[in-house]
């Protein structure tokens, strides 16, 4: 039994001496906002190597652009077609859900994926417009303008309101909040990507029944009644052609 406390006691831990506070709350903000330590480059360098490390961390495009080879563009050319053939149709349907002209909707499937080339630094990344925020632009603006009876003064909402969503964007960017997404839970991720696919299908109505009005509405309720008010004005040539591209778009999933 002696011998055996002897031993607990050579192989019990030290407690850790306890930090001053402001410098244990240093340490955790450092944790928190700079995981990555994206300084630790800057150290020991001249003023010169400096300005160009920084330069390259905002612009990675400096950095990798002098090695650009022959075979990485074949790669990107291939990339680029794949891309596109996604892009260009959903950024036209997704122009359409937020109820401006399809001609936008092609520039915010060009335009971001080009600045991305030049300021991103994921290699395995599609960047672009989403279906649910342009639901959400045409929900909300509808009510104060009508994008049919004036449409020029919906169109400078819609770019004012896009403009600020990118300034608080680019703001938690910089202030590297994106720590926030973690108390988010599961659930509420799951159900918000449930709900978001459900009001997309259920806003495809408009379209496949080839109903002129339809509500700016995004639940549920609305949306049904709208369909079924307008019986009258179903088509079925839409309803065909429409049931027929579902049809060929879950068919090719399998080649």
């Amino acid at each position: 039994m002696g011998s055996t406390g002897e031993y607990e006691s050579q192989r019990r831990v030290p407690v850790p001496p306890s930090k001053p506070f402001l410098k244990s709350l240093q340490a955790r903000l450092k944790e928190t906002f700079f995981p990555d330590d994206p300084f630790r480059q800057f150290k020991n360098q001249p003023i010169s190597n400096k300005f160009l490390l920084g330069l390259q961390y905002f612009v990675p495009i400096i950095e990798w652009a002098p090695r650009y080879t022959f075979d990485f563009f074949k790669a990107d050319l291939i990339a680029g077609i794949t891309v596109a053939s996604l892009a260009v149709p959903q950024g036209i349907s997704y122009a359409s859900l937020a109820s401006i002209p399809p001609i936008l909707g092609l520039y915010s499937s060009f335009v971001p994926p080009l600045l991305y080339a030049m300021l991103g630094s994921s290699r395995d990344l599609a960047v672009g417009t989403v279906a649910v925020a342009s639901l959400l632009i045409s929900s909300m603006l509808g009510k104060e303008v009508s994008p049919t009876e004036n449409p020029k003064q919906y169109v400078q909402l819609v770019f004012t309101a896009t403009f600020f969503a990118g300034v608080f964007q680019a703001s938690l960017g910089i202030l590297r909040l994106g720590f926030i997404v973690d108390f988010l839970s599961h659930a509420t991720i799951v159900g918000f990507m449930g709900g978001a696919a459900t009001i997309v299908c259920f806003q495809q109505l408009k379209g496949i029944l080839g109903l002129v009005h339809f509500t700016h509405e995004t639940d549920l309720v609305s949306v049904m009644r709208s369909v079924f008010s307008q019986i009258h004005q179903w088509r079925w040539e839409s309803a065909v052609l429409g049931c027929c591209f579902l049809f060929f778009l879950l068919l090719t999933r399998y080649f």
